[in-house]
Formats: C-alpha cells, structure tokens, sequence
C-alpha cells in the first residue's frame, strides 16, 4: 500500500476562499471541496505535517494584476468584501502557512517553494479551486521544481466538469498520483 511520511509532506490548497467558492460548477461542488480539504487538513495538522493555505487576490488599484494582451482578458479587479476570507471548513489553526498569489500559480513570486524547502518537504498533496487554472498551474511548477504530488481529485473543481476531467485524465497523471480524499487519508494511517 501507498504512504504518505508526514515529515516530508505538506497538504497545500489552492484558493479555498469565499470569493473564489463561487466558480466551482463541477464537477464538485464547492460545499464538498471544501469539506474534503477540511478533512485533510485537519488529519495533516494532528499529525503535524504542514498545512498551506493559498489565496489569490490583487491590490485595491489592481496595479499588482496581470494584465496580459489576451483573447479574453481579467474581467474584474474589483474584489468583493469577503474575497479573501477562508472558506469556514478549513478550520484555518496558527501553525497553518499563508501564501498569497498574484497569478494562477501559487509558487511564482511567492516563498511558497522556500517555506516547503526548509521544512524538508519533498511531497505535496495538492487540492483546491479551480482545478485546471490555479491547482494546475501550481501543479506544473511543482512538477518542475522536483516535488512529488498527490492530487486529490475530489478535493478540487472546476468552473464545469469538463475542464476538471480533461486536467485530472490528461494532464495530472503524468505529474504526480491523482488519489481521492479517502486514498489520501489511508496514505496517512
């Protein structure tokens, strides 16, 4: 059976928070998402492997925003008031490490890479919102960075089923294990 060593893995979710909540539409719901991470982050934080919570927003003017000559641009800078809280599942404790993104990847102009590095983590459980945009990308520098990753997929969503199916049987397997939240779970015992 697969295992998971707690001292060099860390649970990292991708934009579980109130304002992204709302572009889950498949095919899981951002309800479950969020209950299968808190889940998780709770069995990674009795064990005390670390939990990192990442978010992604922007500065009032929107000045720290992408802004790349695309087909189809960033529709809104504006973010709503309760954009940047933590989705209530989560159960977000002290030790939890906070990142915070400008762009779909968690570990581009962030310490994300240098807080796992010095906690000798090499292996990432990786779940979040939105399945082929924020987790894939992150999934992507991962994979270039030389960690390990389990997926979780039903720890994550798309903005339609479709999008989340094509990354989780395309693109995923060739960068880590896709597992779901119970496989994790028993990767951990």
């Amino acid at each position: 059976m697969e295992k998971l060593d707690p001292r060099t893995t860390a649970l990292v979710l991708i934009d579980l928070q109130k304002g992204i909540a709302p572009f889950a539409g498949g095919p899981h719901s951002s309800a479950e998402v969020n209950a299968r991470a808190g889940r998780l982050a709770a069995r990674f934080r009795e064990l005390k492997a670390p939990v990192v919570l990442v978010r992604v927003g922007w500065s009032a003017d929107g000045g720290d925003m992408l802004h790349p000559l695309a087909d189809e641009a960033p529709r809104n800078t504006t973010l709503p008031a309760h954009w940047w809280e933590y989705a209530d599942e989560l159960d977000v404790a002290d030790g939890d490490i906070h990142i915070t993104k400008r762009q779909w990847g968690a570990f581009h102009g962030t310490e994300l890479e240098l807080q796992l590095r010095r906690r000798g983590i090499t292996q990432i459980v990786l779940g979040g919102i939105s399945t082929n945009i924020g987790v894939e990308s992150t999934a992507r520098n991962a994979f270039e960075l030389g960690f390990h990753q389990v997926l979780v997929e039903d720890a994550m969503s798309s903005s339609n089923a479709d999008h989340h199916r094509f990354a989780v049987e395309n693109i995923f397997p060739r960068l880590g294990r896709v597992r779901s939240t119970e496989q994790v779970l028993a990767m951990l015992a």
